[in-house]
């Protein structure tokens, strides 16, 4: 009789212990909740500890040109909406953290200088290409559609990795600028605009024969042409002839129907994509060819992209589009335009 009741308590333990061992085994790599409340709380703090960088620096106060109102946010975050605006988030991401921190550095510098120019009353600056071209996170959903997971989630990966980051030249933050693609060549500051800038000079820019917008046609009729430049063109069937080109290979100036022009003011009159421009008389119109899409001065993008995918990082990018810069931590001029607020 004391077997059997030994044996009935032997195979009892053997029970407790089927059941007991897979817990056992299970418990250590389980939250001890069945729900996975645990785990969402911990993704949700991991979350705010990862997003703290976004909420440092001054605010921003942007005014939306669509709605008509002004929108403030962290400058983190505002770099976001930017870098998402100007440049494709299906760059490579070295080139992504170039944008970045071109944006950081114009918007620091704006900041510093209180250049408040044709913005409304409470807003630092407009979302339009008057200044950096901005849309949050509601515009970006619109906009990418069934892509705005992983694109966000590559833009933001892009800011953050760089954030503090600043571009400098003796000491002070950079004019950073840039433009969509170049003819092969970037263009002197000086060749554009009025005043020599000593890091925004000439280089070659090979990788951008790769953009889209390398080259375009657009056809204008001899009529508009002549309205637009205030020119007349006559039966002889010339059109015009340059008399000097920049180092940039861009046109430096023309001289059309007896009037000089610079190629910027051709470019602009025209609204032509460049300043590297021919073109061709076919009865009453004109089919004009260009070469490369914007102003031309600083960092290109689709040349960052070349040159991250041929592996160069947003270091290297930078220093080879704006000569003799730094890489600088925003700190202390951040401190300046907290100071100034």
């Amino acid at each position: 009789m004391k077997q059997n009741k030994f044996i009935l308590l032997i195979v009892a333990v053997l029970l407790v212990l089927t059941f007991a061992v897979p817990s056992l085994l299970v418990l250590p790599f389980s939250d001890g909740n069945a729900n996975g409340k645990l785990d969402e709380r911990l993704s949700l703090k991991s979350k705010k500890a990862d997003n703290s960088w976004m909420t440092k620096g001054p605010a921003v106060a942007v005014f939306r040109s669509e709605q008509k109102k002004v929108e403030k946010l962290p400058i983190e975050e505002y770099v976001i909406g930017v870098v998402a605006s100007e440049m494709s988030a299906e760059f490579d991401e070295e080139a992504l953290k170039a944008q970045a921190l071109a944006a950081r550095t114009y918007i620091i510098s704006h900041l510093m200088n209180k250049d408040s120019g044709g913005v409304p009353d409470g807003a630092d600056v407009t979302d339009t290409v008057q200044h950096q071209v901005y849309k949050n996170l509601d515009d970006l959903k619109r906009i990418w559609g069934s892509d705005y997971d992983w694109k966000l989630k590559k833009v933001t990966s892009a800011v953050k990795a760089t954030a503090g980051q600043i571009i400098t030249y003796k000491d002070e933050p950079i004019n950073a600028a840039f433009f969509s693609t170049s003819n092969g060549y970037t263009e002197n500051s000086q060749d554009y605009w009025e005043n020599t800038v000593p890091y925004l000079q000439s280089v070659a820019s090979p990788w951008d024969k790769e953009s889209p917008k390398y080259t375009a046609q657009k056809t204008i009729s001899i009529s508009d042409f002549e309205k637009e430049l205030g020119v007349k063109l006559g039966n002889s069937g010339s059109v015009g002839t340059i008399t000097s080109r920049t180092p940039g290979k861009r046109v430096g100036t023309i001289e059309i129907g007896g009037k000089k022009f610079t190629g910027r003011e051709v470019r602009e009159k025209l609204a032509l994509n460049s300043s590297d421009f021919s073109w061709v008389r076919k009865g009453d119109h004109l089919i004009i060819t260009t070469k490369g899409y914007g102003h031309g001065v600083g960092m290109s993008q689709y040349g960052a992209d070349g040159m991250a995918k041929q592996g160069k990082n947003y270091k290297q990018i930078l220093a080879y589009y704006y000569k003799g810069i730094q890489i600088t931590s925003d700190d202390k001029y951040v401190t300046k335009v907290t100071a100034s607020k």
